[in-house]
């Protein structure tokens, strides 16, 4: 009936089945295992500051969170004659006087264990943005002391983004920046297989990009 089209439409649909969706998550678990070292390894890559190591007027230990390997490592590059002031930030509330005690005890005796004598402490005052307020402080410290170049002594994942924070900060200054990344006896390409690993991973990733696209413009 040539009326009825005004009334009833006829319409062809495709489906999708289950051996086109089983192509699919095997086409993608294939990409998964092809690529996922390569994977691993860039992200590792991008949230770590190149290594470079060179004399300098100090050696800046980032004690934001505590980290024992830190000063061995800086300890090992004092006596390489890297440097031989040791600076040590000791983070401490907007309103407190100075830091407390712990925190300036547990920073001396991991100086101390490492066999580093005379460091000198920074009191720091944090507030948010942490690492870019206290990179503005030990900046004047710098200035004040007329050091040229500082070689920074970073914890690993979070190298990249103080490291960014500190030649964004210091370069003001006309102060040289070369980082000194720490990571423990693991390979870095080994985050993925533990759970504290990609936890550690996502929130330096989380924190990198925000640094990049908010603190640093």
């Amino acid at each position: 009936m040539p009326w009825l089209h005004h009334f009833i439409v006829r319409k062809e649909s495709y489906r999708t089945t289950w051996k086109l969706w089983l192509l699919v998550i095997a086409a993608l678990t294939m990409t998964y295992f092809a690529t996922r070292q390569f994977m691993v390894r860039s992200i590792a890559n991008a949230l770590t500051c190149i290594e470079h190591v060179a004399p300098s007027d100090a050696i800046l230990i980032e004690n934001f969170d505590p980290d024992y390997l830190l000063f061995e490592r800086a300890a090992k590059l004092k006596r390489e004659g890297v440097a031989t002031r040791i600076l040590v930030p000791i983070g401490m509330l907007p309103k407190q006087e100075k830091p407390s005690a712990i925190k300036t005890g547990l920073a001396e005796l991991m100086a101390k264990v490492a066999l580093l004598i005379d460091i000198e402490l920074l009191p720091i005052r944090e507030f948010e943005p942490i690492t870019l307020n206290a990179a503005e402080q030990i900046r004047e410290f710098l200035k004040r002391e007329q050091m040229d170049s500082v070689q920074v002594v970073l914890s690993g994942f979070r190298s990249q983004r103080s490291a960014l924070v500190y030649t964004t900060v210091f370069s003001e200054a006309g102060i040289k920046v070369n980082c000194a990344p720490v990571f423990d006896n693991q390979p870095r390409e080994n985050w993925a297989q533990s759970w504290h690993g990609i936890q550690e991973v996502a929130l330096q990733s989380g924190k990198l990009l925000y640094y990049r696209l908010w603190v640093l413009l």
